[in-house]
């Protein structure tokens, strides 16, 4: 487990020996919970899946399951954690971006107004370096490639709302473009890296089924849901980083391999493939 944090600033870090098992942490908190474990229940501390911490960010490894916002259906949300997440701060941390509720991985949030707004520009000028794992219910034709396909929304009666590859003639087109390689290959699955330069609203999922020709394991809206072996869409925000300038070093953290890739047939990958 790599964890990230400033000497002169850390408030607390984790401490893990070689398997993940998360040992102790400095500054009086403790964490039970076992690196990589990202299904989503009401037990998980959510101040133990903490990937780094300072006076302005926090980057946590968001379980699968749990939303950033409020649904609708009146579940749990990111937000009813926040209060755990102040540290001292009389401000509870706010989401500068959004992962969909089964995505698990980074997730960053920002600790007070400037800071937010300072992230919040840097991905909105691309000055975000992301990467995502995720398991393809098939084996793209290609190694690696670029998927440079612009988005729109659609909506049915039937079906409700859903993003797709624009045609002409589409309305409301956002340009989206995701870089990406097959690291492995297991019983007709690939497990792919994908290192988006955009952020649209379910582009991975979309460029991974219009773009490589295969919607992502457990997708329900994309894909062929749980009846492909996933217990949820497999897809896994394994690594944030955003430059501050000056004197400030990077907020910058990867999240550890999930369980349930594993359980399909695949091992972490190097950080550096890809």
């Amino acid at each position: 487990m790599r964890v990230f944090w400033p000497p002169s600033r850390v408030l607390w870090r984790k401490v893990s020996d070689n398997d993940g098992q998360v040992k102790h942490l400095w500054g009086g908190w403790r964490a039970m919970a076992k690196a990589g474990d990202c299904a989503y229940s009401a037990a998980i501390m959510i101040e133990d899946r903490i990937l780094f911490i300072d006076g302005e960010a926090i980057i946590i490894d968001k379980p699968a399951g749990l939303p950033v916002d409020a649904p609708r259906d009146g579940a749990t949300s990111l937000v009813n954690h926040f209060q755990s997440l102040t540290f001292g701060f009389r401000r509870w941390p706010v989401a500068v971006h959004r992962l969909d509720r089964d995505t698990s991985g980074c997730l960053l949030l920002a600790r007070n107004p400037k800071a937010s707004g300072v992230f919040t520009r840097a991905f909105e000028e691309r000055g975000v370096t992301k990467s995502y794992l995720a398991i393809l219910s098939g084996i793209p034709a290609d190694e690696q490639g670029t998927v440079d396909l612009p988005l729109t929304k659609v909506s049915t009666a039937a079906e409700g709302w859903r993003m797709v590859g624009a045609r002409s003639g589409s309305r409301d087109v956002k340009s989206a473009v995701s870089h990406w390689q097959v690291l492995a290959t297991a019983e007709g699955r690939a497990l792919v890296r994908f290192r988006p330069e955009t952020g649209r609203t379910h582009q991975l999922r979309v460029h991974a089924l219009e773009g490589l020709g295969h919607a992502i394991a457990g997708d329900p809206v994309y894909g062929s849901g749980k009846a492909s072996g996933a217990g949820r869409t497999l897809l896994h925000a394994d690594y944030l980083s955003l430059e501050r300038g000056g004197n400030k070093p990077a907020v910058c953290a990867s999240a550890p391999f999930p369980d349930d890739f594993a359980a399909m047939g695949f091992a972490a990958p190097d950080p550096h493939d890809g």
